[in-house]
């Protein structure tokens, strides 16, 4: 299986307030709202032309690294982020206790 997180480029949409992949013109994407060092991350959306290929989580796993990089404190309020990172539980030390 090809290695997807390398294969997208993660844009911060700030006036959009979202992170963005850019794939074959469509836009997958992931909402936030940022307060102070914390961020919440809201929505996660898709293109169902896209689904299936991991983007998603690609999708995660390069906006968690970021947070990270930024050292904000997470709040996951989407279902998929929150799912991810159940699965993916190297990325609970972000979640805001």
């Amino acid at each position: 299986m090809e290695n997807n997180e390398e294969k997208y480029e993660l844009i911060e949409n700030i006036e959009h307030k979202q992170y963005e992949f850019h794939i074959e013109g469509l836009i997958a994407k992931i909402e936030y709202i940022k307060a102070k060092n914390v961020i919440y991350l809201t929505h996660t959306e898709v293109p169902t032309q896209l689904g299936g290929k991991g983007v998603g989580s690609a999708l995660a796993k390069q906006v968690l690294s970021d947070i990270k990089e930024k050292d904000f404190t997470l709040v996951p309020l989407c279902p998929f982020v929150a799912l991810y990172i159940k699965r993916n539980p190297e990325w609970k030390a972000l979640v805001l206790k």
